[in-house]
C-alpha cells in the first residue's frame, strides 16, 4: 500500500497596519554598512512593496496576542518603511502585506531571517543588460530608466552597450564561456559579424585578453586622436556620414574613426583647399602631403621673408601683458604655492607673449616666383606651411658684367679688378653640388676606431635597457638559444647566450660616466649584496625567487652578453670576426634596440667635441649641423677651422637630438639609414649601413704585414 505523500501548509497573508509592526531581535542583519535604506525607500514609493514581511504575534506574559507583530525577516524593508513614515510620504496606519508565521513553529526565526537573505540567487548580469533594453524598447529613456533605479545614466548606457553585442556572444557569456572584460572589449564595435570573426579567432588561442580584442576590432579604424582626425575635426567626419566607435568601458581618447577611406578623402580635400587659398600668393609650386619624410626639404634652398612689425594695437597689448605678468609674480612672490587661477593666467599670458614671437612672414615677390610650398599637417593636428623652397633648377644664375662688358655668372660680391665666377650654391640631399671644395673635405665613411667607440656607447646603452625589460631579454635567450639548437649557425649574433661579460676594448673617456653605465653598476652592486654568501645555497636561493625577481635578475645577467661593437673584419677572412658576422650582430642589435624601445638621446649620449666633431672632417660637421639645424646654420659656421668650427657645431646641435648615422635604428623597410632585413639575413655586404661599406679613413695607422 502506497505512502501518502504529507501536504505542506503555507503560512497565511494578511495585512497589517505599519502601526503594529516592531523590528524583532532575532532578525540577522545587524551590520549596517554598505546598506542603503534611502534607494530602497525610493523604490517602494516608486513601485510598491513588491516583497511581503515576514512576521510573527507578539503575546504578553499570560500568553495572550497583544495585537503587535514582529518582523524578523525583512528588517530593511521595515526600516524602510519606517523612513517613509518619518518623511510623511506613507500613513503610519497604512496596510502592510505580511506572511504571518505560527510562533509555536519548530522553525526558529533566526532561521527564517538567515535563509531569507541567503537563499537569494543573484541576478546574471546578462537578464539586467536585457531587461534594460527591453524597458528601452517599450519607451522608457536613458535617463527614466536610471532615475528608476538610481544609478549613473552611463552606468546605464555601458549596460545597454553590453546588450547591444552579438546574441551569439551574449550566449557565450552566459554559459561562462567569456568573462564580463572580454564581453566588454567587444562592445567597442557595433559589427557583430566582425565580433564573430574576431571571437572565432581567439577563442582558442591561450591568450585572449581584453585589450588584445578591442585591438583586433579596431585594427582598421582610425584614432579620434590621430593628427589627420584632429585635423579635419570629428564633426566634420561625422556630418559626411562617418562613423566614430566608441569604448565607453575604459578611456579611448576620443574613439576610432570607423571609415579610414571618408576621412582620407576629407582630409584630402580640406588640404586641397587650403593649398589653393596659398597658391594665390603667387607661389610657382605647392606640394600638399599628410607628412613629408623629414629629409623633404634637403637639397632645396631655403629662401628668407621678411617677419612683418607689430602693428601700434599688437604692441599695446604686449606691453599691458608683460605689465599684467609682473604684477602678478611681484604678488605672489613670497607664496610658497600659486593659487590654481593664478598659475591658470600666467600660463595663459605666456602662451599668448609666445603667439606674438610667431610673426606672420612676408617674402619678396622675385622668390615667390621661383619657390615653393610645402604643405602638410602637423603632430598635433595644425596645418604645417613651408614656405619658400627653390629646387636647383629653379634657381636664377646671377649676372654682373665683367670687365670688358660681358656678362659673367656670379654667385655673389665680385671683384670689378679681378672679375671671377661664383657660381649660387645649391645643395642636393644635403650635398654642395658644382662647388670648388676639395675632394680632401668630401663625405668619406667614418674611421673605424670612431664607429667601434660609438658603438660602444651603444652597446652599453642597449645593456642598460635590455636589463629593465624582463620580457626582451627571455625572448632574445630563447630566440639565441633555438637558433643554436636548431638552425647552427656559425655566427653568434649580438647575443652571447653563454652568458659570457662582453668587454668594451675601446672606450671613450666618457663611457665610465654615462647614465647607463651608472645604472648598470648601481644594479650589479644591489645584485651583489643579496646573494648568498656560498655557492652551496645559490641554487635553492634562485629557486626560491619570485617569478619577478628571477625575471629581473635573468634580464641583468643577459645584458651583459650583449655586444653591439663595430669591428673592422679582415678582408681575407682570417680575423676573429667576418664581414658576415659583424653584419649579423649589427642587424640584431637594431632588432634588440626596437624591442626594448632604446634611444640614444635619452639614453644620455649628445655630440660632442671630444666624442664626435672633433674627430671628423668638416664636411662631416657641416653635415651634421644641417641635417639637426638647417642649411642657414650651417652657412653660419662653414669659413672657420676646424676646431672652431666644431666648437661651434657642438653648441648648435645641444639638444637637438641629433645622432650620427652608427647610433640610429637601421630603417628595416630599406631607408637610407638602414639596412634591409632580407639582405641581411642573406649576408650581402651591399646591404650594410654606410658607416660599414667603402674605405674607411682612419684616425690611427696600421700596420701592414705581407705574407
Amino acid at each position: 500500500m502506497a505512502t501518502a505523500v504529507q501536504k505542506i501548509t503555507l503560512s497565511s497573508s494578511r495585512d497589517i497596519p505599519f502601526n503594529k509592526l516592531v523590528l524583532s531581535q532575532s532578525n540577522i542583519r545587524r551590520v549596517k554598512a554598505g546598506v542603503s535604506i534611502e534607494d530602497l525607500a525610493s523604490s517602494i514609493a516608486r513601485r510598491g512593496l513588491i516583497q511581503s514581511l515576514s512576521v510573527q504575534p507578539v503575546f504578553d506574559a499570560d500568553g495572550n496576542e497583544t495585537g503587535m507583530f514582529e518582523v524578523p525577516a525583512g528588517g530593511r524593508r521595515f526600516r524602510a518603511l519606517e523612513l517613509l513614515v518619518k518623511s510623511k510620504r506613507l500613513a503610519k496606519t497604512a496596510p502592510v502585506p505580511c506572511i504571518v508565521r505560527d510562533r509555536e513553529s519548530d522553525i526558529l526565526a533566526e532561521e527564517v531571517s538567515l535563509a531569507e537573505n541567503i537563499e537569494r540567487a543573484p541576478l546574471h548580469p546578462l537578464d539586467q543588460f536585457r531587461s534594460f533594453q527591453d524597458m528601452l524598447v517599450k519607451g522608457m529613456t536613458e535617463e527614466e530608466i536610471a532615475a528608476a533605479f538610481f544609478l549613473p545614466v552611463n552606468v546605464v548606457k555601458q549596460r545597454l552597450r553590453l546588450a547591444s553585442v552579438s546574441p551569439a556572444l551574449l550566449d557565450v557569456y552566459a554559459d561562462d564561456g567569456m568573462t564580463l572584460e572580454q564581453l566588454m572589449a567587444f562592445t567597442v564595435s557595433g559589427d557583430h559579424d566582425r565580433q564573430a570573426q574576431v571571437w572565432n579567432a581567439i577563442k582558442d588561442a591561450w591568450s585572449k585578453e581584453p585589450y588584445q580584442i578591442r585591438r583586433m576590432l579596431t585594427e582598421t579604424t582610425v584614432r579620434a586622436s590621430d593628427k589627420r582626425a584632429v585635423f579635419l575635426g570629428v564633426e566634420a567626419y561625422v556630418a559626411a556620414g562617418g562613423i566614430v566607435m566608441h569604448d565607453l568601458f575604459q578611456s579611448d581618447d576620443g574613439g576610432w574613426l570607423q571609415d579610414a577611406a571618408l576621412l582620407d578623402r576629407l582630409v584630402a580635400e580640406k588640404l586641397k583647399a587650403d593649398a589653393e587659398a596659398i597658391a594665390a600668393e603667387g607661389w610657382k609650386w605647392i606640394e600638399v602631403a599628410v607628412s613629408f619624410p623629414f629629409d623633404a626639404m634637403r637639397g632645396l634652398r631655403e629662401v628668407s621673408g621678411t617677419p612683418l612689425d607689430l602693428t601700434a594695437e599688437e604692441q599695446a597689448t604686449i606691453e599691458a601683458l608683460n605689465a599684467e605678468y609682473a604684477k602678478l609674480e611681484a604678488a605672489y612672490e613670497d607664496a610658497d604655492e600659486l593659487p590654481d587661477e593664478v598659475d591658470l593666467r600666467l600660463g595663459e599670458i605666456e602662451t599668448a607673449l609666445a603667439n606674438f614671437d610667431e610673426r606672420p612672414v612676408q617674402f619678396d615677390a622675385a622668390d615667390i616666383a621661383i619657390a615653393g610650398v610645402f604643405i602638410s599637417i602637423n603632430a598635433d593636428g595644425s596645418l604645417s606651411v613651408n614656405r619658400g623652397f627653390v629646387r636647383p633648377e629653379d634657381v636664377p644664375a646671377v649676372s654682373v658684367d665683367g670687365a670688358d662688358g660681358s656678362e659673367i655668372d656670379d654667385g655673389g660680391s665680385v671683384d670689378p679688378g679681378n672679375p671671377t665666377v661664383q657660381r649660387a650654391v645649391v645643395t642636393i640631399g644635403g650635398q654642395m653640388v658644382g662647388s670648388e671644395e676639395d675632394e680632401d673635405n668630401a663625405i668619406k665613411p667614418l674611421p673605424d676606431r670612431l664607429v667601434t667607440e660609438l658603438t660602444a656607447h651603444q652597446t652599453l646603452a642597449l645593456r642598460d635597457a635590455l636589463a629593465g625589460n624582463p620580457h626582451v631579454a627571455m625572448t632574445a635567450l630563447l630566440h639565441k638559444l633555438v637558433t643554436d639548437t636548431f638552425q647552427h649557425h656559425s655566427t653568434t649574433g649580438c647575443l652571447e647566450a653563454s652568458v659570457r661579460h662582453i668587454f668594451l676594448p675601446v672606450q671613450p673617456d666618457e663611457l665610465k660616466n654615462s647614465p647607463s653605465a651608472t645604472s648598470a653598476v648601481q644594479r650589479h652592486e644591489a645584485w651583489k649584496s643579496v646573494l648568498p654568501a656560498s655557492d652551496d645555497g645559490l641554487w635553492d636561493w634562485i629557486a626560491a625567487l619570485d617569478d619577478n625577481s628571477r625575471a629581473a635578475l635573468l634580464a641583468h645577467c643577459v645584458s651583459f652578453g650583449v655586444n653591439a661593437l663595430y669591428e673592422k673584419a679582415d678582408r681575407y677572412g682570417g680575423g676573429a670576426v667576418s664581414a658576415h658576422g659583424v653584419q649579423q650582430r649589427i642587424a640584431q642589435a637594431h632588432r634588440l634596440a626596437r624591442a626594448v624601445g632604446l634611444d640614444m638621446v635619452k639614453a644620455g649620449w649628445a655630440p660632442t667635441v671630444g666624442n664626435y666633431l672633433g674627430r671628423v672632417t668638416k664636411s662631416r660637421i657641416l653635415e651634421a649641423v644641417r641635417e639637426a639645424k638647417g642649411e642657414q646654420a650651417s652657412q653660419l659656421i662653414d669659413h672657420l677651422k676646424k676646431d672652431d668650427m666644431a666648437k661651434e657645431a657642438e653648441r648648435l646641435l645641444a639638444d637637438t637630438g641629433w645622432l650620427p648615422e652608427p647610433l640610429r635604428l637601421a630603417d628595416l623597410d630599406g631607408g637610407s639609414a638602414g639596412m634591409d632585413s632580407a639582405s641581411a639575413a642573406e649576408g650581402d655586404e651591399d646591404s650594410l649601413p654606410e658607416f660599414l661599406t667603402g674605405e674607411v679613413e682612419d684616425s690611427e695607422p696600421h700596420m701592414v704585414v705581407a705574407e
